[in-house]
């Protein structure tokens, strides 16, 4: 499977989620996990001795496990404009694919949250008819997140004309 770039899979042309969402995602991991392993053993070794601070490593081997799954996560997005609908698959061990027709979406959006802009990325967000079908695709470049969206929601618009 061809992520981060584009790729041809089953006559598709699949694109990968842009790299700065996993930079994103592990700079936060690495800053919650220092965090967290600071706060443990601080009290614990001034309050039971130094010993006891040695239960911080564990947030720090959580957070080098967290490093290897959120790549793993990264690499499993990717998601394919077709003539009808839009398809997003994700997942490692459980593989999800989403089928968004152009017809049925009612609203197409592009959030960014303080993080997310830091980072300089967005999101965009797919709303349709049916709740169950809302998809996401998170941490586009803002510039792709925009044509996206805008091509979307022109197809969309010309594909429930007809309804």
């Amino acid at each position: 499977m061809d992520t981060g770039t584009k790729g041809e899979t089953d006559g598709l042309r699949w694109a990968g989620l842009p790299g700065g969402l996993l930079t994103m995602r592990r700079t936060l991991l690495v800053v919650w996990s220092a965090l967290l392993a600071a706060a443990t053993a601080l009290p614990l070794g001034l309050l039971a001795g130094p010993a006891w601070a040695a239960a911080g490593a564990f947030w720090l081997a959580a957070g080098v496990w967290g490093w290897v799954l959120l790549g793993r996560n990264w690499r499993s997005w990717r998601y394919a404009e077709r003539a009808d609908d839009l398809l997003i698959s994700r997942g490692v061990l459980w593989r999800e694919q989403t089928v968004v027709p152009y017809g049925r979406m009612q609203l197409v959006e592009v959030t960014s949250g303080p993080v997310e802009r830091r980072f300089g990325l967005a999101s965009l967000q797919l709303h349709t008819a049916a709740a169950a079908t809302d998809a996401r695709i998170p941490g586009l470049v803002p510039a792709e997140a925009e044509r996206l969206r805008d091509r979307l929601a022109a197809l969309g618009e010309a594909r429930s004309a007809g309804l």
